[in-house]
């Protein structure tokens, strides 16, 4: 990725990510790393050695199906800065499909401590530092991963997902709500199939090359399309007016 004309976009700021050790997440982190960022990384909940990362990229590696795990990287985040300037909640996943008549009460507690429950926890524990970061730069931003299936309902077996995507979806909005007079925004990307390895776990080939079928722009997307938006809704220079949106990002196909 060439950052081009946006190449000290956001110096001197501090990013905090969750989700970013693949996918999407990873292709975020590096892009604001290389616009300038100093980048706070969760990076899933198992040790990455990559060597690779940009410079400017701190990780660490938290279990957010756990409350402990999910405070950490707020201990984390605080320990490394006092001020963050953008907030990611990226990190989610499906865990697996489940059937609506057979879903497990533990399954239910798990999708939704990872999906839902580590995003209120994280914004809450981070708000703080948002606060301390808009008063010196009269600016600070939350942009958190939600899914087209928030709005679909998505496909069978992904219910609860959806679900806890949705929630997000509105805490998003009422978020965006209550922060505006302390200059905070909060918005919200909602990617739609997008090939990563998210969707090696949990859809076939024969899946995807339907779905990819049903895409306006007839491909799947990638962690390359996605990344560049949440740039745009990060910064106050490109999207300072914009607060409780939803961008999707889907090839058409909602």
């Amino acid at each position: 990725m060439n950052p081009g004309f946006a190449a000290n976009l956001f110096e001197n700021r501090t990013i905090a990510i969750t989700g970013a050790g693949t996918g999407i997440g990873r292709n975020c982190a590096e892009l604001f790393a290389q616009l300038g960022a100093i980048v706070l990384a969760h990076q899933g909940r198992t040790s990455h050695a990559d060597t690779s990362l940009h410079t400017n990229i701190h990780g660490m590696t938290a279990d957010f199906a756990t409350r402990e795990g999910q405070l950490s990287f707020v201990d984390f985040v605080n320990e490394h800065t006092q001020q963050v300037d953008v907030l990611i909640n990226n990190a989610g996943t499906m865990v697996g499909r489940f059937p609506a008549d057979t879903l497990s009460d533990e399954d239910y507690s798990h999708i939704v401590s990872l999906n839902q429950d580590a995003v209120m926890r994280i914004t809450r524990g981070l708000i703080p530092t948002l606060k301390r970061a808009a008063e010196i730069n009269h600016a600070a931003a939350i942009v958190n991963t939600v899914s087209i299936s928030a709005s679909t309902g998505g496909s069978p077996g992904s219910s609860i997902y959806s679900a806890t995507k949705a929630f997000v979806s509105t805490y998003t909005k009422a978020l965006a709500r209550e922060l505006a007079p302390q200059q905070i925004r909060a918005n919200a990307l909602s990617p739609g199939v997008i090939h990563t390895d998210f969707h090696d776990r949990y859809s076939s080939a024969e899946k995807l090359e339907k779905t990819r079928q049903q895409i306006p722009l007839q491909r799947l997307g990638t962690a390359e399309d996605c990344a560049p938006a949440f740039v745009f809704l990060a910064s106050p220079a490109l999207s300072g007016y914009i607060t409780g949106q939803t961008l999707e990002i889907n090839g058409g196909q909602f």
